[in-house]
């Protein structure tokens, strides 16, 4: 490992029981990552980073940022505008409530009897984001953003479930790797694009949407790692991928700031049995809130066959109905006092007018 990023790694900080997703207005133990290639390790000239160390995949998301702020103009004139910005919050979000921890009680990986930056190849939460991680990463570099490198990622030791390789994933995941490669592409290609800034904004949210979601699709590999969870827990993963359907499809921009108010609301902890939203006694209001929201939507959407997806996809079909899309969404998940009912009901008028 080089000397820079062995100094980077000591200089790790203990975390708190209580989670946060924000340190100096940076994503969790930002200062500690780095934003320099040469600081990975390398080995027989191949990069070699290790994705079961937390600072390693945050500083994935560092040098992404970094590579392709030169084409993100049209997000607006802030540094952090990228809708990039959302990925390593939500990452900072799993290790602060422990959702990267071994869940199995096998290991102190994660834990803080254990090394606290490590990430559990037996968590769901750290498999789920294996591929919104990883899979960005590794195709990015084959696009030639982050310079002339070939990686391989390290692999625990007797753990063969994850590709590793740019062509290892592309063939064991060809739509999501197919999908970065073409947000990446849109995004070189966008300065000479005739369209207007909002239209081109819109156009790149949608590419970097479906990359994204391609990889949670994908994700659907690390299903049996659910059975080290209790069927609470299980029914908020499930509840927080199917909300995802919906900023997806409304182009949400996820910068630094809006994603932090949609993910500080998050629970702070892992659900136990016994955990009822919205009277979980030692969650915040806020948290309740949220979990209530999600289940309620997952419901719904259940009970009515997956439509309420569908037709949230279907009213999506505008940049226009995108933006009154995030508006409702904010209303939704961020003010106790705005009715389900009557998102339900604005929804299914939207999707009759497309």
């Amino acid at each position: 490992m080089r000397p820079v990023l062995v100094f980077l790694l000591a200089c790790a900080v203990s975390l708190s029981s209580s989670a946060v997703i924000l340190e100096n207005g940076q994503p969790i133990q930002w200062a500690h990552t780095t934003d320099k290639m040469t600081d990975m390790p390398v080995n027989n000239g191949i990069v070699n980073p290790d994705p079961w160390h937390y600072l390693y995949r945050m500083s994935f998301y560092r040098l992404l940022i970094a590579a392709t702020d030169p084409f993100m103009g049209s997000m607006g004139t802030n540094a952090t505008d990228s809708p990039i910005w959302g990925l390593p919050l939500q990452l900072g979000w799993m290790l602060t409530s422990g959702r990267l921890a071994d869940p199995t009680g096998a290991t102190t990986c994660g834990l803080q009897t254990g090394d606290t930056m490590c990430i559990s190849h037996h968590s769901w939460w750290g498999c789920q984001n294996y591929f919104v991680s990883v899979l960005p990463f590794l195709s990015a570099a084959q696009q030639g953003l982050l310079g002339a490198v070939q990686i391989q990622m390290q692999a625990p030791a007797g753990v063969m479930d994850y590709c590793t390789t740019y062509a290892e994933c592309a063939a064991s995941y060809p739509d999501a790797m197919a999908k970065w490669d073409a947000f990446y592409q849109g995004l070189k290609a966008a300065g000479a694009s005739p369209l207007a800034e909002n239209e081109k904004k819109d156009a790149l949210l949608g590419l970097f949407w479906a990359a994204q979601m391609a990889s949670t699709y994908a994700s659907a590999a690390c299903k049996a790692k659910q059975s080290s969870y209790s069927s609470v827990e299980v029914a908020f993963l499930n509840s927080w991928l199917n909300s995802a359907e919906y900023v997806s499809a409304a182009h949400f921009q996820s910068n630094l700031q809006k994603s932090a108010m949609f993910i500080t609301p998050l629970p702070g902890r892992i659900l136990k049995d016994g955990d009822s939203a919205p009277n979980i006694a030692d969650l915040s209001t806020e948290e309740n809130h949220t979990l209530s929201i999600f289940s309620w939507m997952n419901m719904v959407n259940n009970m009515l066959g997956g439509s309420l997806v569908r037709m949230w996809n279907s009213a999506m079909c505008s940049v226009q109905t995108r933006e009154k899309g995030r508006e409702m969404l904010e209303q939704l998940l961020l003010n106790p006092g705005y009715a389900t009912g009557t998102f339900l009901s604005i929804v299914t008028g939207m999707s009759t007018g497309c």
